[in-house]
């Protein structure tokens, strides 16, 4: 995106329109990924993405795999639109006679991932609270499907409160607005920006990974030394550097998750800040721990930059804006 001059309205405009493909596409798989990391030794519901999906369709619907789907499609416009235009923006003004060298290029995705996280913190937090409820609301399942008596996850839920029924189990999900007011009222404007530093330590090395990678792989299948990558070339180098780039930082993503998460079961730890965590969860899981949802994330992050840089090269901003009346027409 370096040697490609773009306004950046539309800039805005392709980073919003490839994360709401995107989101859409994928957001089924990213749920099943913060249910498998906020899983922990004795509180297992899933065995796999695969299993995690199936039973989420069961119990709780086919839109039960869109839960907190939502705020994502509300809050990733600014959020694509920023890290884009950030990295555009530092790129241009880290080059030399339009070249850039790997450590500036580095430095450019450093910068855009600090950027985006005033967006991505608390979309995050939000995001994670509603793709949980389902989780921690059902009772635990035998591997055969089947409901075992009198053991349910007991979270204490101010935020999601819970009616249990002879034999069932009813959740009532608060929705982001109501998390939202209550965060704000207890905490403030911190309690939305709870995993800040978890955030950064997982998207400024994400952007440093990614944004280095794909511009190189896409340079690799450029039409000659100034032609334009193949709009296919840009989709795949964007899927390779962002399932790269995602499995490289999965345990800080792990991290973050466990974090967010306002509401545990009874039996699930909770952590105090990213040391506690690293240590809680290296004592009682296991290294392992930190990949767990590390191929949903690679599933989910390909497509989405893969669908987020198609749409940039194509250039739809651009031909959206080019229906505006010209200035001094």
């Amino acid at each position: 995106m370096a040697d490609k001059q773009i306004s950046l309205p539309a800039k805005l405009i392709n980073g919003g329109i490839a994360g709401l493909i995107g989101v859409t596409c994928v957001f089924p798989i990213d749920l099943a990924k913060t249910r498998l990391q906020n899983q922990q030794n004795g509180s297992r519901l899933y065995t796999s993405m695969s299993d995690c999906l199936i039973k989420t369709i069961r119990s709780e619907g086919y839109f039960g795999m869109y839960r907190g789907a939502a705020v994502n499609l509300t809050l990733v416009t600014p959020e694509k639109a920023i890290k884009l235009a950030a990295n555009d923006f530092f790129r241009h003004h880290l080059s030399t006679d339009g070249k850039l060298t790997l450590f500036r290029e580095m430095l450019a995705g450093c910068g855009a991932g600090t950027c985006q996280v005033i967006v991505t913190t608390p979309m995050e937090m939000l995001k994670i609270q509603l793709q949980d409820a389902g989780r921690l609301g059902k009772m635990k399942l035998h591997p055969d499907g089947s409901l075992a008596k009198n053991e349910m996850y007991a979270a204490q839920r101010k935020l999601m409160p819970e009616t249990v029924a002879a034999g069932s189990v009813e959740t009532k999900s608060s929705t982001a607005m109501q998390i939202t007011r209550e965060l704000l009222r207890e905490k403030g404007i911190a309690g939305l920006y709870k995993g800040l530093g978890a955030t950064l330590l997982r998207d400024v090395p994400f952007s440093m990974i990614y944004f280095p990678l794909f511009a190189n792989l896409n340079n690799l299948g450029k039409r000659g030394v100034d032609g334009p990558a193949p709009f296919y070339v840009s989709f795949i180098s964007g899927c390779i550097a962002g399932s790269s780039a995602a499995v490289a930082v999965n345990p800080v993503d792990v991290i973050k998750t466990r974090l967010q998460s306002l509401n545990r079961g009874n039996t699930e730890d909770t952590y105090s800040g990213v040391t506690d965590c690293i240590r809680k969860i290296m004592r009682n899981e296991g290294p392992a721990a930190f990949l767990k949802g590390a191929y949903c994330r690679a599933l989910v992050i390909a497509p989405l930059f893969g669908i987020a840089q198609v749409v940039y090269f194509l250039g739809v901003g651009e031909f959206i804006l080019s229906f505006l009346p010209k200035k001094g027409h």
